[in-house]
């Protein structure tokens, strides 16, 4: 298993006006960018719709992992897969065909991840952990930025670290959602190596430098 702890930052409380520059900021230390990619459909929140999301792909100097909290899964997941973006996690809760929508992932180029809301249980996800380079537990409601850490799913995440180190294949254990530096602790200690901040990086003074202390804080309490 790679033990290596994770940083992706996201945009989503960036300055939207200068992404390009904001994403100069992290790009250093960071290891991909987070795109939160919205619908007002399965989130009741609006961030980026599809030309503007490749424009960002494009001139992102960090590799892209699109989280896609969009309906109709299934039929988007694989066009952001098939424009360049670096890995492609979507919702189990939006999606017909799990398996399927995987595959076609794959099949276009991309890291494939799985994301889960708080309401639902791992076990409802087990059986594609194999199939996985990702596997994202949220930590707040999705569709907002800002919210606060949920430490009730800190079990889900102790259960899904001990799942798949007991398998054959180690996807990064991803925990999104309220990660600064007075929670990151908690989620590594759980199980996770895979972080997304977004409010702590970018409501920060200096957000390299804060991305540095994550990993640090990150890399002193992980339990694999």
């Amino acid at each position: 298993m790679d033990n290596r702890i994770f940083i992706n930052p996201s945009i989503l409380n960036a300055n939207f006006d200068d992404l390009e520059g904001e994403i100069d900021k992290v790009a250093k230390v960071s290891d991909q960018l987070h795109l939160d990619i919205m619908d007002n459909k399965f989130v009741p929140n609006f961030t980026f719709d599809f030309k503007r999301a490749l424009e960002i792909i494009a001139f992102s100097k960090l590799p892209v992992d699109a989280h896609l909290m969009v309906a109709d899964a299934d039929v988007i997941a694989p066009k952001y897969a098939e424009n360049g973006c670096d890995s492609v996690t979507f919702h189990f809760e939006a999606a017909i065909n799990v398996k399927q929508t995987i595959s076609n992932i794959k099949s276009n180029g991309s890291k494939v991840g799985l994301a889960i809301k708080p309401g639902t249980k791992f076990a409802q996800v087990e059986e594609f952990i194999d199939e996985l380079d990702l596997l994202l537990i949220m930590t707040v409601e999705p569709g907002f930025g800002g919210q606060s850490f949920m430490t009730d799913q800190m079990e889900k995440v102790s259960q899904a670290r001990a799942f798949i180190n007991e398998g054959k294949a180690f996807p990064l254990l991803q925990v999104d959602g309220g990660i600064s530096e007075s929670t990151i602790e908690t989620a590594a200690s759980a199980g996770a190596n895979c972080f997304v901040a977004g409010s702590a990086v970018y409501k920060s003074s200096d957000p390299a430098e804060t991305i540095v202390k994550l990993r640090n804080l990150a890399s002193n309490s992980f339990r694999g």
